[in-house]
């Protein structure tokens, strides 16, 4: 079954591109002055949250699965622009409602755009990107490519991203889910650059996974691994705590302490519990220090996150026994969810850690259990290192690239997601045809870099509703003044 990664990152006060977090239902706290400072955000998010900020500590924007209550009301992903509103054409991205399922990767290429990254841990869009350009709408930034599927299989709830070892690239992490008449213990490393997205290597380490569980664990396992910044590769594992079913606690999260010498584990079931272990130790199974439980309310635990005034946060989720506690009633407010429990020195071993239970008000705003899953965007490069490969070398040139057309149908939702970059021209007309030339659907517009679907740079999105569609295979295409794409889709 899944292990719970570690896979947390460290920060600091002067880490800006983390100074906001967006959470919970409408929850928000901006570190940038050193002191957390609650404010109001647009979303209602049981679970998985990314936040981005500006180098001066700013919010750009920020995404949540949740439900929608537009064209599809299920659960997806939805991005919000810093004035909390929903981005231009941020709509109906891949997400199902999970806890770490989201990542934002900054574009190495410029400072404009960014990878808004996705995975499917119940439903086979597997691992999905779409990008957010920033020069749009006046800076409030607009979705111009959306949902493009990199791989189509189930994978664990457990995305993460480390900045590569030449203080440049990032590094994109998942497992495959397995199941328990098959199970595996593959991880995936992909690896961003200016030029590409490279599916770089598949890696076979650890315990057998059986489910799509790794940000939660029902098994009691937990597991450390060393994650290589130049290679992309995990090695010395350490068994923190074996599987031990049956009796075993619902792990739910993580977090390093700031010094990376302490590891804290919570857990989401009945009592609820919070664990400190001493890496340092020379037994880190014997280090185990119960620091806090609590029976009622049940499944009180919640996420971990380092913050950047180098503390611990805690959410917790409130829940009754009696009403399924997501979405909130208007009338459930109360000191479990409209708190978050703070470990105030979390390089201290044992009760000098300093926890304190549900100590942080968030404004008369709640939380549930997911905090932002956000990764250290000002890791340096390693000096020194054989993969600081940017020191003393002229920054890479992009090479000219030809038109490309992405589609991709996500049979669940019955939408059609078409994507294009690098296009020629300004006149745009985009054509669905079955396998007998009838037309199914046309459109046509000018491309604009302030236009909702179009983008400086030649980037083309557009969402089709293919709820009238009958089964079989269908062609799309896309022709400028210039030049002409064509693909296929295939509902089944």
């Amino acid at each position: 079954m899944a292990a719970t990664l570690c896979c947390c990152h460290f920060f600091c006060f002067s880490q800006n591109k983390n100074s906001v977090w967006c959470f919970g239902d409408s929850a928000g706290i901006d570190f940038g002055s050193g002191v957390p400072v609650t404010f109001q955000s647009g979303m209602d998010s049981r679970g998985s949250c990314v936040s981005i900020s500006d180098n001066n500590g700013n919010l750009l924007f920020y995404a949540a699965t949740m439900p929608y209550s537009g064209s599809n009301p299920a659960f997806s992903t939805i991005v919000f622009n810093s004035t909390n509103s929903i981005m231009a054409n941020g709509d109906s991205i891949f997400g199902k409602g999970w806890y770490q399922e989201l990542v934002i990767v900054p574009n190495p290429a410029n400072d404009s755009t960014y990878y808004l990254f996705s995975i499917g841990s119940t439903t086979t869009f597997g691992l999905c990107y779409s990008i957010i350009d920033m020069r749009l709408n006046n800076g409030l930034g607009a979705v111009t490519v959306k949902n493009i599927q990199l791989q189509s299989f189930q994978q664990v709830d457990c995305l993460n991203a480390v900045k590569h070892g030449n203080g440049r690239d990032w590094w994109v992490l998942f497992r495959k889910a397995g199941s328990l008449s098959n199970g595996n213990n593959d991880w995936y490393s992909y690896l961003i650059t200016p030029d590409s997205i490279q599916n770089v290597s598949v890696q076979s380490i650890g315990s057998l996974n059986k489910t799509n569980s790794g940000h939660t664990n029902l098994i009691g396992l937990t597991e450390l691994y060393d994650f290589d910044r130049c290679s992309g590769l995990l090695s010395n594992l350490v068994t923190i705590e074996p599987e031990a079913l049956p009796s075993v606690p619902y792990l739910f999260s993580c977090a390093f302490s700031p010094d990376a010498s302490k590891l804290y584990v919570s857990t989401a079931d009945q009592p609820t519990w919070l664990f400190q272990y001493d890496l340092n130790a020379s037994n880190i199974t014997l280090s185990k220090d119960t620091l806090w439980t609590i029976s009622s309310p049940q499944y009180a635990g919640g996420g971990l996150k380092l913050a950047p005034d180098n503390k611990i946060y805690l959410a917790s989720i409130y829940y009754n026994g009696v009403q399924f506690p997501y979405p909130y009633q208007d009338t459930v407010y109360n000191m479990y969810n409209m708190n978050l429990s703070v470990i105030n020195q979390p390089d201290s071993l044992g009760s000098a850690c300093d926890f304190q239970p549900y100590s942080f008000y968030l404004g008369g705003k709640r939380t549930y259990l997911g905090l932002p899953n956000n990764p250290d965007y000002t890791l340096p490069a390693i000096s020194g290192s054989p993969c600081d490969t940017l020191t003393g070398i002229a920054p890479l040139a992009t090479s000219a690239k030809g038109a490309e057309l992405f589609v991709t149908y996500m049979a669940s939702w019955q939408k059609l997601f078409v994507n294009a970059q690098h296009l020629k021209g300004k006149n745009i007309t985009l054509t669905l045809y079955d396998v007998t030339g009838k037309l199914i659907y046309n459109t046509a517009r000018v491309l604009s870099p302030s236009g909702v679907g179009g983008s400086a740079g030649g980037y083309f999105t557009q969402d089709i509703n293919c709820s009238a569609l009958a089964k079989g295979m269908y062609i799309v295409s896309l022709q400028t003044e210039k030049e002409r794409l064509v693909n296929k889709f295939i509902v089944e």
